[in-house]
């Protein structure tokens, strides 16, 4: 199985999620509610409009869809079958014309090098084998020119509090088991594994989420979720 990959059970954990991807109060809410900040830092870091763009772990393709409306080319890719199935399902209902594909990272580079102008990474880095090796495929996928861009969680206190026992056991806002604290990965830890593979670190942005509101917006300081953005060196 490829470095990349999510461990079994991390795939059939998301794939069970998939018949409800796309319901707006169901397991993946949080997704829907987050996904408009998201989408802005993307498209305030780069022109999407007419961009040739990979999301790498997309699940349901929701932060896919929304980069397609605002004209990207997208290609999304997912080691959980049916949560591809889910997305190309969406797609098709919603009139996108967006390429998915059952595959991980490593097998897709080896496939198509050097050839998009943004590689977009969201909450996949805390459910693979190796971190290093998925940074590594996304650099090969990236024009020189491009752009990567990730979100993560990272390991504190605070988000061990809020993402695990917060999230997933008082509010409910996720299904149960969906993190792994110990798979967390701070800022500094992740600026090692990018320069490693090669890409220079633009910015990192921290993201609060609202349970009461269901909004997220960008802060200062990364405690818990945080968005990335880096280029290749």
């Amino acid at each position: 199985m490829p470095a990349d990959t999510p461990i079994p059970n991390e795939i059939a954990k998301f794939n069970a999620l998939a018949d409800a991807w796309w319901a707006p109060h169901g397991p993946t809410h949080t997704l829907h509610d987050i996904n408009p900040c998201r989408t802005e830092f993307i498209a305030e870091r780069m022109t999407v409009e007419g961009a040739l763009i990979v999301d790498i772990g997309c699940g349901g393709g929701i932060l896919t869809e929304s980069l397609a409306m605002r004209g990207a080319h997208m290609v999304g890719i997912d080691a959980a079958p049916d949560l591809i199935a889910a997305a190309t399902a969406h797609a098709q209902q919603s009139k996108l014309d967006i390429r998915y594909q059952t595959t991980t990272a490593e097998q897709f580079a080896a496939q198509e090098a050097n050839k998009y102008d943004a590689v977009v990474c969201m909450e996949l880095l805390e459910h693979v084998a190796s971190p290093a090796t998925l940074l590594e495929a996304c650099r090969r996928l990236v024009k020189p020119t491009g752009h990567l861009f990730l979100s993560t969680l990272n390991r504190t206190l605070r988000s061990y509090v809020e993402a695990i026992l917060g999230a997933e056991y008082l509010l409910r806002l996720l299904p149960i088991g969906t993190h792994d604290y110990a798979a967390f990965v701070t800022p500094a830890e992740l600026a090692r594994l990018l320069r490693a593979a090669e890409f220079e670190l633009l910015e990192v942005s921290g993201m609060r989420y609202n349970p009461l509101t269901r909004r997220a917006h960008l802060v200062d300081k990364p405690q818990v979720n945080y968005l990335i953005h880096a280029c290749p060196q």
